[in-house]
């Protein structure tokens, strides 16, 4: 009973702990005329995937969602509220959670010891990083009453290459976290 309890509580504590890695590195923001800031949230998002597994991954998205939603300033330039995931950058937003689940898939369910453990945890992250992109480029045209060609134009492709790079840097590191954290019996990201 006593063991549940601690794995309840590292649960829950590297749950918050990765919604507050996003919550900050949402703040590391260039604001563009475009109302959509270069930050740092991809890696942040890609990386509490691939370290928490799909399901810690996405429910740690989820509840950064929730609290930006109900009017915490978590997201880039110390904005909240539910105008934010109705706005320009509400698609990215409520993207990252499918984005986080993809990484957390790959993560989860394929081996980083093999080649192609690696290449489709990857894959699948990058592919995750497209649904958010999507998401992003549907509803800004929407809010900018623009095409959605130039939405992808103006919102997307200018970030493709430094987000692909996010997700692979995120997936490297999370790897190496887990690893260490295994060999002191802190961290597995089946068990925890």
């Amino acid at each position: 009973m006593k063991k549940d309890s601690i794995k309840k509580t590292k649960n829950i504590v590297f749950i918050g702990l990765f919604t507050a890695i996003v919550a900050v590195l949402s703040q590391i923001a260039i604001p563009l005329p475009t109302n959509v800031p270069v930050t740092l949230q991809t890696f942040a998002v890609a990386l509490a995937g691939y370290f928490l597994g799909c399901i810690k991954g996405t429910v740690s998205i989820v509840v950064y969602v929730l609290l930006g939603a109900v009017g915490v300033p978590v997201f880039s330039n110390w904005k909240g509220g539910f105008s934010v995931l109705t706005g320009y950058t509400g698609g990215f937003i409520f993207g990252f959670i499918l984005f986080a689940l993809m990484c957390g898939i790959g993560s989860t369910f394929f081996s980083s010891k093999k080649l192609t453990g690696k290449a489709i945890a990857l894959s699948l992250g990058i592919a995750g990083l497209i649904i958010d992109h999507a998401c992003g480029i549907a509803v800004y045209a929407g809010v900018a009453k623009i095409s959605l060609a130039k939405s992808f134009l103006t919102v997307s492709l200018p970030f493709l290459l430094k987000d692909v790079i996010s997700v692979a840097a995120a997936y490297f590191i999370s790897e190496e976290l887990v690893k260490r954290l295994a060999k002191m019996g802190s961290y597995s990201r089946k068990t925890a």
